[in-house]
């Protein structure tokens, strides 16, 4: 079958995380099949002990995975391994990670930066 892709999250080769034009500090992610002129589509992302998310608002729906480690959400919820994350369209939030995680991410839309003041 050449239209079956198969991705190994013990071989990935991550990338740094520029999804808002700018590489964020601790951030990598690995394309599975994520699109960026559509914004949709899945990939895989790695966050370094102590990396923060810019803070955003969703356009459509995101959902994900926490594969490894935590992540900590801005209202305080700490989503671990196994946790199934949805976030409906017009949800805004940011997150961060004190023990740093990988993060299986479904997209079906664009994420907008939120402009601090």
């Amino acid at each position: 079958m050449t239209k079956r892709k198969i991705t190994r999250i013990d071989n990935l080769k991550f990338e740094p995380f520029d999804r808002y034009g700018k590489v964020i500090p601790g951030m990598s992610w690995h394309l599975v099949s994520y699109d960026k002129k559509t914004q949709y589509g899945t990939y895989i992302s790695k966050l370094e002990p102590g990396t923060k998310t810019i803070p955003h608002v969703h356009t459509g729906y995101e959902e994900f995975m926490i594969l490894e480690g935590e992540l900590i959400d801005s209202d305080g919820t700490i989503f671990k391994k196994g946790d199934l994350v949805t976030f409906e369209p017009n949800t805004s939030h940011s997150s961060f990670t004190k023990k740093g995680c990988l993060i299986l991410t479904f997209m079906r839309g664009q994420n907008n930066q939120i402009k601090e003041e």
